[in-house]
């Protein structure tokens, strides 16, 4: 069982008022389960929805958030652990060091920069754990198809991608990063 999910997601909301709902169902529901989340340390966007509903709900949050963007991002004050980093790269770090289990929330290159490096890590087996795609009306069946593309033109293996949960609904999402076994 995980005890600690990192949460990649956007500093911005969306257009659909869908993607904040489905964000704060999921932190509500890792807050229920006692599962830390780890993600990016800012207020504002989904990372502060998947923040302020998780600490609303009695959960544990933990932001990592490069010293740049502490007024960019609006650093969050309220979590449990804040933890300020020189740079992405030291950010990514830590919230991969920190985590049981990856998902992405809808969100923009920022967000697909840190979950397809996680997908790498996975493929070249410097990392076991789950990975989850929180896909909101569909928002990453575009990106799915592209990978699924490169699988289609020998550039991905089946196998590479096989082991991505991919669920619409928050519940289910977490039912089964929780039941995925690592490689």
């Amino acid at each position: 069982m995980s005890h600690s999910i990192c949460v990649f997601c956007g500093a911005r909301p969306g257009v659909d008022d869908g993607y904040a709902d489905a964000a704060d169902a999921f932190a509500r529901e890792l807050a229920a389960r006692d599962i830390t989340i780890v993600y990016g340390g800012g207020r504002v966007g989904l990372m502060g929805t998947v923040a302020d509903a998780a600490l609303d709900a009695g959960g544990r949050v933990v932001g990592v958030i490069p010293d740049f963007l502490t007024s960019r991002e609006v650093l969050h004050e309220g979590l449990t652990e804040q933890i300020v980093v020189d740079d992405l790269f030291e950010r990514k770090a830590v919230m991969i060091e920190r985590a049981d289990a990856f998902v992405a929330l809808p969100g923009g290159i920022g967000t697909f920069d840190e979950i397809l490096e996680v997908i790498a890590w996975r493929q070249l087996r410097q990392l076991r754990q789950p990975i989850g795609l929180l896909d909101t009306r569909g928002y990453f069946q575009p990106w799915l198809a592209l990978l699924r593309h490169a699988v289609d033109e020998g550039f991905v293996t089946t196998a590479d991608i096989a082991h991505l949960v991919v669920e619409a609904d928050p519940v289910a999402l977490v039912d089964a990063i929780i039941a995925a076994p690592p490689p």
